[in-house]
């Protein structure tokens, strides 16, 4: 398809169409004004500053180092009474401040918005609040207004200005306590009381480009409201995905968490120069200032290859001052952007379906970017899977040129300064300049699909599939699949597609897209067959389960073809224990507090490559992996306490490893149970003709037409497409 794709079908969840195939030309731009726009999706890297009482701090409390924990939290981790750290206020004044100098220093990093903490937990307000006295004006000898004066400065400096707003409080008397989570409900009382302060920084502060909540358990209906509230004062104002209950416009990943995956919505990493600290740390160490540069720099690379923006933070003193060290990290950051920004604002995700050992890949119009951050030993760089003729390739921050040849879809780059000189010299690698080559072509280029399906037959295993990023709350956030695209290859001029699907699908919604033309499908059975599973085919061998660990969508043993049980986990505390006496098909409740998971891994043995069929029961929510390879992830809205579904296993020949993780979001007791079937009914739909223009290939994508958000998951996993 031709590249002309507008701001709103980017980030629809449509947007998964472009990854078939691109024929780059040259961006167009539409007239209506949506979000997210096109500014906020081409700033690509943005200023966060963790500033407040606590930085009066810097980490140190009754001149002890608190290591437990981040230092903006510290009134939660060394235990400080209430009254006592509101007394920090008095103490509060900082005169070093300076917002345009701040303004000053994102530019020259290459920052195109500085995100700023309004609120956070410690419910110490940087900004003049009319709803508590607990705020930099009132309570400080500083007495300014000091989130004014930087938006102020942003507006003066050219640069966006959003902030940062703490869900809970522990200052608001209406408020649950401190507790060990952060992830605590909102009384009625505090949510009212988050409103109004919502509302005056809405309407007090001139236009916001995003608004960064955090933390916190909400309802549906809190979300809803706070979504609306935004929308209804700031229309551009992005939101992130931390307000809960999917309610969002742009994902936000875990803290300092980088995917390895490409999503088609619009999403952010938060990013601290210390993964121990975003608030002021005195003790800090912060060790070599080039090899931080560097790790910064390759994050930056990481977060803008696969779509997304990247928010570096940085923690002020008390005083106001800059820390030198992370000065100067965001100014040699800038340095190198400086030298290839053309590779950097603007440009889109890696459109290639797979990763290149040697680093990362973005593009603009008809060029790609190589940026270069591991030099392969032959000093070749490998590109192929593509379709267009090179101009030329060149290292973009001077312009020098670089031999290369082409054959096919396969281009070769000589890297190697002793050949004609007209290479890179591979010393600039681990000085940390990463180089970056930009490879021109004469009339666009067309990326092929990574799979492309003969037989007729599309099922998940053989897609392309689309990733979100769901999030109920904080620790409740996972990756969601939210379609499928597959690529095909047809001597028919029409087909009949017939979708097949379990009584799990029955009723669902789904959009079906073929070659750039949807329909809305209902899946109604037409007819169905009862599969049966070969008797003496399959054996159900032993259960084993361990704790889980951290976030919902953190399962460490995705991407594993094999796991060994009798191996620790990576933080040699946890261990695989096998499970006695387990009866299949029988409901299981525990008693599991909030936020808590357990992983059951299950040894299944075929003698044939073949789909079997299990009906699993789950409490909250529930990540599932075959063999390593992502089946589907699902954590409700509606918080339901137990569910069922039937989910279909493509066995290979030998041994088979199915995971279920079982997480608790929400209740005192966990439920679940694994009931495999040895016979199961498929229901059919065939839809209405088809024909097909004369292509390579053809292109198919499926989504949820019912699905709650844009970022839920699709559940539709046990769906087959065949094209008669």
């Amino acid at each position: 398809m031709k590249m002309k794709i507008s701001p709103k079908l980017k980030f629809t969840i449509l947007f998964c169409l472009s990854i078939f195939t691109l024929t780059v030309k040259a961006k167009t731009v539409t007239t209506p004004k949506i979000k997210p726009s096109q500014e906020w999706i081409d700033q690509k890297f943005s200023m966060f500053i963790h500033f407040g009482l606590y930085s009066v701090y810097g980490g140190v409390y009754e001149g002890k180092s608190v290591e437990r924990g981040y230092s903006e939290q510290i009134q939660s981790f060394a235990g400080i009474f209430s009254d006592w750290y509101g007394e920090t206020a008095n103490e509060f004044n900082p005169l070093k401040w300076n917002p345009d100098s701040v303004v000053s220093l994102a530019k020259q990093a290459g920052m195109k918005s500085i995100i700023f903490t309004s609120k956070h937990h410690d419910g110490f307000c940087m900004y003049h609040s009319r709803y508590t006295e607990f705020n930099i004006v009132d309570a400080t000898p500083y007495s300014r207004d000091l989130m004014k004066e930087l938006a102020d400065a942003c507006r003066r400096g050219g640069i966006g200005f959003g902030v940062y707003y703490s869900l809970i409080d522990w200052h608001y008397p209406h408020a649950y306590p401190i507790s060990s989570h952060n992830a605590d409900p909102l009384t009625d009382e505090h949510y009212e009381f988050n409103m109004k302060q919502i509302e005056e920084i809405m309407t007090n502060y001139g236009d916001i480009s995003e608004i960064w909540f955090d933390m916190g358990s909400l309802t549906p209906e809190q979300s809803k409201g706070l979504y609306e509230l935004v929308n209804r004062l700031q229309p551009d104002c992005m939101i992130s995905g931390r307000l809960g209950n999917d309610y969002v416009d742009f994902a936000v990943m875990a803290d300092n968490e980088y995917p390895d995956y490409k999503m088609g919505i619009p999403w952010q990493t938060a990013a601290s120069i210390f993964n121990e600290t975003w608030g002021y740390r005195s003790w800090q160490v912060r060790g070599d200032l080039q090899e931080k540069r560097e790790e910064k720099i390759s994050s930056l690379m990481k977060v803008i290859s696969r779509g997304g923006n990247y928010l570096l933070n940085i923690g002020p003193r008390g005083d106001g001052s800059i820390v030198e060290f992370e000065r100067d990290v965001l100014l040699g950051v800038g340095n190198w952007i400086s030298k290839n920004s053309e590779a950097i604002y603007g440009s889109e995700a890696s459109p290639f379906h797979t990763p290149f050992e040697w680093g990362d890949i973005t593009y603009n119009n008809d060029k790609i970017y190589a940026f270069i951050s591991k030099m392969p030993a032959n000093s070749k760089i490998e590109l192929s899977g593509f379709k267009g003729k090179v101009k030329s390739a060149e290292l973009l921050s001077t312009g020098q040129p670089l031999f290369f040849s082409q054959k096919g879809d396969k281009l070769i780059i000589n890297a190697d300064m002793g050949i004609n000189n007209r290479g890179i010299d591979t010393e600039a690698v681990s000085e940390a300049e990463f180089p970056v080559i930009k490879i021109s072509f004469v009339d666009g280029f067309t990326i092929n699909p990574s799979i492309i399906v003969n037989d007729g037959k599309l099922i998940p295993g053989n897609s392309m599939p689309v990733f979100g990023h769901s999030s109920l709350n904080y620790y409740a956030g996972y990756k969601s699949l939210t379609g499928y695209n597959w690529a095909f290859k047809t001597g028919r001029k029409s087909i009949i597609p017939k979708l097949s699907f379990t009584e799990s699908e029955v009723g669902r919604s789904l959009k079906l897209n073929i070659d750039g033309e949807s329909q809305i499908v209902t899946l109604k059975p037409s007819g169905e067959k009862t599969i049966t599973t070969p008797k003496g085919s399959v054996m159900w061998g032993k259960l084993y389960r361990k704790p889980g660990k951290g976030v919902f969508g953190n399962l460490e043993e995705e991407g594993l073809d094999f796991v060994s049980v009798g191996q620790l986990s990576e933080d040699l505390k946890t261990v695989w224990k096998e499970v006695i006496d387990y009866k299949y098909g029988e409901k299981y409740q525990e008693k599991i507090s909030p936020r808590q998971s357990f992983i059951l891994l299950q040894e299944i043995e075929s003698d044939r490559n073949q789909t079997i069929a299990v009906r699993l029961g789950s409490g909250n929510g529930a990540y599932i992996i075959l063999n390593g390879r992502y089946i589907t992830a699902h954590l409700s809205p509606k918080r339901l306490k137990y569910q069922e579904e039937i989910v279909l296993l493509p066995l290979t020949k030998g041994k088979n490893q199915l995971i279920v993780k079982y997480y608790n979001g929400y209740e005192k007791k966990l439920s679940y149970s694994i009931t495999p079937l040895n016979e199961w009914t498929i229901f059919e739909n065939n839809l209405s003709s088809y024909n097909l223009q004369e292509k390579e290939y053809h292109t198919i994508s499926l989504t949820a037409e019912d699905a709650e958000s844009y970022v839920s998951p699709i559940r539709m996993n046990n769906i087959v497409i065949e094209l008669n």
